[in-house]
């Protein structure tokens, strides 16, 4: 009678012969399935079992750790994408800026909003239906011969945006960093809406504001040491004042404002398990306002 055979063959491959044992099923496997451990060798299947298994590390305010600011590189390339966009195609601007309400005529051209209009003249701007403006704004900005800026405008948006969004993402992950930006931008321009719904109004500015903003709320939360983040506040707050004659201070003002309560709530949101639901809802129940408030104004303005 033969003795039985002692060959042992990998659990994935059995025509593979294999003497190496999982550490965690005990299964053999062969070179090709052999995973490191921390003590010999894992399967794939345990390898995958054992990811899930363990919690992913997230930062103070519950977003996940990420190694490189992708969200911050991806904002400052659609900003320049959108500005070279401007410079071969100028038109852009007077299609996708923020504006409230303003006249499209038959030549077409671009006209302040008057009451009794001609008929051939038509509605343009979020009054007109084009709400998109209140985002497409955000990622447009001066020509190089336009305004009190030029291509300084873009140029010290995005410094900015490269200094104080590196920070914020890499505190808040990239989920709520992006929400917060987004909001930030669609609030600027909603109280842009409110306040002059006739001025023609770009740029990333109020975003950058709510970045500010919740750098400053962030810090506070943290611990930080507050002698430097107070004067960073100071300066932002020392711009929005100067630039009220300049640029647009409603946008900045609004991106303020919406920045700091989004991150009010990503702050003080519960650390359990509500809080993720907290934070969401915070930012629902603010886009929804800002939603209610455009809604009225237009209602408003076309009555």
């Amino acid at each position: 009678m033969e003795p039985e055979s002692a060959v042992t063959t990998c659990y994935r491959h059995p025509k593979v012969e294999s003497h190496v044992r999982c550490t965690r099923c005990d299964r053999y496997i062969c070179p090709d399935c052999m995973r490191e451990a921390a003590v010999g060798h894992q399967c794939p299947e345990c390898v995958k079992e054992g990811a899930r298994s363990v919690r992913q590390a997230r930062t103070a305010f519950g977003g996940r750790i990420t190694t490189a600011p992708l969200v911050t590189y991806v904002l400052i390339g659609l900003n320049v994408l959108a500005y070279l966009g401007e410079l071969v195609r100028p038109s852009i601007v007077d299609r996708f800026e923020m504006l409230g309400r303003g006249l499209l005529g038959p030549d077409g051209g671009h006209y302040m909003w008057l009451a009794n209009y001609p008929s051939d003249y038509h509605l343009e701007g979020v009054v007109g239906g084009e709400w998109y403006r209140l985002l497409t704004g955000a990622f447009l900005h001066l020509p190089p011969t336009g305004g009190s800026f030029g291509i300084l405008h873009i140029v010290m948006n995005m410094v900015s945006l490269w200094n104080i969004g590196r920070v914020v993402e890499s505190q808040l992950g990239r989920i709520r960093y992006v929400t917060l930006y987004l909001l930030s931008a669609f609030g600027g321009s909603v109280l842009v809406l409110l306040i002059a719904p006739d001025t023609p109004t770009l740029g990333a500015s109020g975003a950058i504001f709510g970045l500010g903003a919740a750098y400053y709320v962030m810090a506070r939360r943290l611990g930080a040491d507050m002698s430097t983040v107070n004067r960073f506040v100071a300066g932002l707050l020392l711009w929005l004042l100067i630039s009220a004659g300049l640029t647009s201070w409603q946008g900045h003002l609004g991106g303020l404002l919406a920045g700091g309560v989004v991150t009010l709530a990503y702050a003080y949101a519960p650390r359990d398990s509500r809080r993720n639901l907290v934070q969401a809802g915070a930012c629902v129940a603010l886009l929804a306002l800002l939603v209610i408030l455009t809604i009225a104004k237009v209602t408003e303005l076309t009555a």
